[in-house]
């Protein structure tokens, strides 16, 4: 989604930069709702205000309504067909590899340094072997940047400089 996102918002209508499109894209991750839905509303509020943020919530909500209230009126008819679960299946393929496509393409706009890097690594690890809970990595790795962010910097002269 991220590519998409990138290629219609920044390239071909130049709405934003691709640093505002990576900060909505994780705050639309870190907060409840879909993600894009939720970076469809920053994107709306950001252009035309409140009435932009609904109806662009609006206009990517809709569609899928539709098209899904018209999918379930025929999927119990389509369920058993095993050339429908084979196409599934390989939706499955399609949509993983999708995700894996997004996770790279937003990793290489987010670690840009050890630091982050390092936190990025040890988010992944503590979800997946520990079962940390995503809120709780969310909540760690905020504090982390924010600390990292803001550290003092020793200059030439051995005073601290912010950040």
């Amino acid at each position: 989604m991220l590519p998409v996102l990138e290629r219609d918002l920044i390239q071909k209508r130049s709405w934003m930069t691709g640093e505002q499109l990576v900060d909505y894209f994780a705050i639309g991750q870190s907060t409840p709702g879909i993600i894009a839905v939720n970076v469809a509303t920053f994107v709306g509020y950001n252009r035309k205000g409140i009435v932009g943020a609904i109806v662009a919530t609006l206009g990517i909500i809709v569609p899928s309504i539709i098209v899904i209230t018209v999918l379930a009126m025929f999927l119990e008819s389509f369920a058993d067909i095993v050339i429908v679960q084979k196409a599934l299946r390989g939706i499955n393929v399609a949509v993983a590899v999708l995700l894996l496509n997004a996770v790279w393409s937003f990793g290489k706009k987010t670690i840009i340094d050890a630091v982050t890097a390092f936190i990025a690594l040890a988010s992944f690890i503590s979800m997946a072997f520990f079962n940390v809970p995503g809120y709780a990595v969310v909540l760690v790795t905020a504090l982390l940047g924010l600390a990292f962010r803001f550290r003092p910097v020793r200059g030439s002269d051995g005073k601290g400089d912010a950040a």
